[in-house]
């Protein structure tokens, strides 16, 4: 799994790299952008640097990492759309992603908690 969410990741990194490269030069465009450029492509930054965390409470400090980073990419996707710079049918499939990655890490960051 760890090795597949490695994957997932970085795919997920490379999508958020190529919407920003497809926005319009609009000063708001671009600004919301560059938001979701550093959030999109930290998540898996996160997830690389838990894999090597040095105790129960650096992995989870650095899968909540992630998890805030899902949610602040989360806030960028619905401004996007509200300001209607794409068709809805355009970020959907990213949205979706956004929240599947959120529940896994939230899953992660549980059962971690549990074992404590």
């Amino acid at each position: 799994m760890a090795e597949n969410l490695k994957i997932r990741t970085k795919d997920f990194a490379v999508r958020v790299i190529k919407l920003y490269g497809s926005l319009p030069a609009t000063v708001e465009a671009q600004v919301i952008g560059k938001q979701i450029l550093r959030s999109g492509t930290s998540v898996g930054a996160h997830y690389r640097e838990a894999q090597h965390a040095k105790s129960d409470a650096d992995f989870i400090s650095k899968i909540e990492g992630a998890l805030q980073e899902l949610e602040e990419t989360t806030y960028w996707l619905e401004l996007l759309e509200e300001i209607e710079v794409f068709e809805k049918a355009k970020i959907a499939p990213l949205q979706s992603e956004t929240k599947e990655l959120t529940a896994i890490f939230v899953s992660i960051a549980k059962k971690v908690k549990s074992r404590r």
